[in-house]
């Protein structure tokens, strides 16, 4: 073989390794149901311990977790729901799955879960899954496991064991249990859409809380200081959907950073609104 054969070989086995490395990586992270290192992420950091998610993810936890605010349901509600979805679809809004099985819960349309546009819904399908869930008889006070299992009978009984410190974790954040607690990292925000995170978070907030939009700054008044750091972090969780915005609770703020997830900066108060900001759209310069 000649110097330019060695060469050319040589090259072709770097190639080769580098994406069975990047395939290897790819394989692991989805085993893990976290996002690749260089993706657009979201981080809850809870008693040390960081849990990763990437956007898609993120809106979908925020509305599993929304609907469970939304029904005045104990935090305990989300970590079994989050655990649930993170073993069923990888907190991922599927169009398919084992036999008839769809969407976040991987529900069953013929086993009496909705229609398959539905079971599609997460809304929907978030409160169907929490209509069974309050029926479990100790489901408040249970293992998380054998009562994500009593709700979904799945085929895998023990499959969510593996998901439940990551889920308790989220769902502490994303309930507002662990004030600024939640950050995301989205390099190349949308167009601010300050309409569009008000009809959401009307949407998603329990009743109690009041979503009001003058211009490009959107507030929400709530009832508890918890109740106002859930809303926070809901929207922070949802840059990649709504825009770039600087979210305050009280004397916290945190600003999005097109480099790093950013961190909440600030003193602690006992606030009960959110103040969401997003930077004036640029103006056209006038022509001569």
């Amino acid at each position: 073989m000649g110097a330019w054969g060695r060469v050319f070989t040589g090259l072709a086995i770097a190639a080769l390794t580098a994406v069975l490395i990047l395939a290897g990586l790819t394989l692991l992270y989805s085993y893990k149901k976290e996002p690749l290192p260089l993706a657009d992420q979201c981080i809850a950091q809870v008693q040390e311990l960081s849990v990763p998610l990437d956007v898609e993810q993120t809106h979908n936890a925020t509305i599993v977790v929304g609907v469970a605010t939304q029904r005045g349901l104990v935090p305990r509600a989300s970590t079994i729901a989050l655990a649930t979805v993170y073993q069923e679809s990888g907190i991922r809004n599927l169009d398919y799955g084992d036999r008839d099985s769809l969407g976040l819960f991987q529900q069953r349309p013929s086993q009496g879960w909705g229609s398959e546009a539905q079971v599609q819904d997460p809304y929907y399908a978030s409160g169907k899954f929490y209509d069974a869930l309050v029926k479990v008889n100790g489901w408040d006070s249970g293992d998380v496991n054998d009562v994500a299992q009593a709700v979904q009978r799945s085929g895998h009984p023990n499959g969510y064991t593996r998901h439940v410190e990551n889920a308790r974790r989220l769902a502490s954040a994303l309930t507002g249990e662990t004030p600024a607690s939640f950050t995301c990292l989205v390099k190349d925000p949308p167009t601010a859409d300050p309409a569009g995170l008000s009809t959401f978070l009307s949407k998603t907030l329990p009743s109690s809380a009041t979503v009001t939009r003058e211009g490009n700054v959107v507030t929400v008044a709530t009832r508890t200081n918890r109740d106002a750091w859930s809303a926070a972090h809901i929207a922070v969780g949802n840059t990649a959907y709504y825009g770039a915005a600087t979210v305050q609770v009280g004397g916290r703020s945190w600003t999005p950073n097109a480099s790093s997830t950013g961190s909440w900066t600030g003193e602690p108060t006992n606030d009960t609104r959110v103040t969401i900001t997003y930077p004036e759209a640029a103006q056209p310069t006038p022509s001569r």
